[in-house]
This record gives C-alpha cells, sequence and structure tokens, in this order.
C-alpha cells in the first residue's frame, strides 16, 4: 500500500478547490473516504484547514495532475523526494516509558546471567539504563537486590529480539580469542565415555573390600566348653543356697 502524503486533508483541500479529479481520485491519493471529500467539497468537513498545494511540496506534478484530470479512471502516483533525510540516531540511553521502569534491574540482571560478555554500554542501549545501576546489579549491591528476578527485557518490551540479538552478535565478534592450548573444563563428559563398558563396570561394581584385617576363625570347642563352666558354676550357686 503507497504512502499517504504530508498533511492528508489539507491536501485534499486544495485538490477539491484548484483542480477537476474527482473525488474517488482525490480520495485514494490522500488515503481518505470518497464521502470525506464530498464532505469537504460541500463545507461539511475540514473547513478550518488550510489548503496544502502537493505541487509546491514536490508531491505530485503538474503533468500528472493534468493527466489524471483528463483521464477519471488513472490513479495519481506520490512523487519520491529528490533528497532523502538520514534518520537521526538515536544519543544516549534508550526511552524507557515510566510503567516499564520498574522493570530494568530484573532485565539488567537477565542480561548480567544469560549474556556476560555485553558491554556495559550495550546493556545501557538495550534497556535505557546507567552504569551506576548496572555495576550495583552485577556487584549485587542495588537496594533492591534481594527481590530483583532475572526476566527477559524482550518479554518484557524494552528491546525488540532484534536489537538484542544484534547486540549479542556484536559482542561474540569483538571478544578476544582464546588462547591457543587452553584447557576448557568440561562439565559434562562425552557420552562414549560414560557408555563405555569399563565405565559401565565401575559404575554398578561393588564396594572395595574393607582394609581392616578379618576377624580369625571362631574356635567351637572353646566356646562350649565356656558356657558348661558357667552352667555348672550357676548349679553350685543354686545348691549352696539351698
Amino acid at each position: 500500500m503507497a504512502s499517504p502524503p504530508l498533511m492528508p486533508k489539507a491536501t485534499a483541500v486544495w485538490l477539491v478547490d484548484n483542480t477537476a479529479l474527482s473525488f474517488e481520485q482525490i480520495a485514494d491519493f490522500c488515503k481518505l473516504h470518497p464521502l470525506e471529500v464530498k464532505a469537504i467539497a460541500d463545507g461539511e468537513a475540514a473547513q478550518g484547514i488550510k489548503g496544502l498545494d502537493p505541487v509546491m511540496s514536490g508531491q505530485l506534478s503538474r503533468e500528472e495532475i493534468e493527466k489524471a484530470q483528463r483521464d477519471s479512471g488513472y490513479r495519481l502516483k506520490l512523487q519520491e523526494a529528490k533528497t532523502r533525510v538520514p534518520e537521526a540516531k538515536r544519543r544516549g540511553p534508550r526511552y524507557t516509558p515510566v510503567s516499564r521502569r520498574q522493570d530494568r534491574p530484573n532485565a539488567i540482571l537477565w542480561l548480567v546471567r544469560n549474556h556476560p560478555e555485553l558491554k556495559d554500554a550495550q546493556i545501557m542501549r538495550l534497556v535505557g539504563t546507567t552504569k551506576p545501576t548496572i555495576e550495583a546489579i552485577r556487584e549485587r549491591t542495588h537496594w533492591n537486590s534481594a527481590n530483583l528476578t532475572p526476566m527477559d527485557p524482550v518479554t518484557l518490551g524494552l528491546c525488540s529480539q532484534i536489537e538484542l540479538d544484534m547486540e549479542v552478535e556484536k559482542a561474540a565478534k569483538n571478544a578476544p580469542p582464546r588462547p591457543e592450548g587452553e584447557m576448557v573444563e568440561e562439565t559434562l563428559l562425552p557420552v562414549d565415555e560414560t557408555t563405555s563398558e569399563d565405565a559401565m563396570a565401575a559404575a554398578f561394581a561393588r564396594p572395595a573390600p574393607s582394609s581392616q584385617p578379618e576377624d580369625e576363625e571362631i574356635d567351637a570347642e572353646a566356646v562350649f566348653a565356656k558356657l558348661n563352666s558357667m552352667k555348672n558354676a550357676s548349679a553350685d550357686k543354686d545348691q549352696d543356697e539351698d
């Protein structure tokens, strides 16, 4: 869909007053309803709006208007601007609505934990915060540090997923290369090592025998002899009492 001209109603007022274009042609060019253009022509709408000449503003040419006046089925085409004005780059932190500012510490905590490669300047661009706030959350000295919960800034509406991906990709490219020969500590062993026969045997092996010396064999004859002597002694004691 083509974009409408600058100040559509003011342009429609000028076209109604200064051309013989049909209501449909003006409505199509200004992205208005034909009945609204008819109301402008009848003086029922846009009474306080001053007409804007689209030729002077560089949005239409005289030839285009004359061509449309000769052919009622022709649709006016917006003239491209001869000069392109670059978009102004945003400077400073991103503006965050008041209703979302209370979520910024949670978003910063999420970024610090999940993307430690991001620099403070990148976090500032993403969520619109300040460097002291980021440092306080990193060092756990923030006044509300105990109640902070990591939350995705995209989910909170503080930035878009595209912006976050761009900053993460930029941080990865700018990260210093890892020195050759540096060993990376692995928290998980490869599958081949954990499922090998030796590993399975070691996992389900019985505990190693104790280093303590085993008890000596029990002498059964000595035990029975001791029991008999204790029995005889008990019998002699009962006879003495009688």
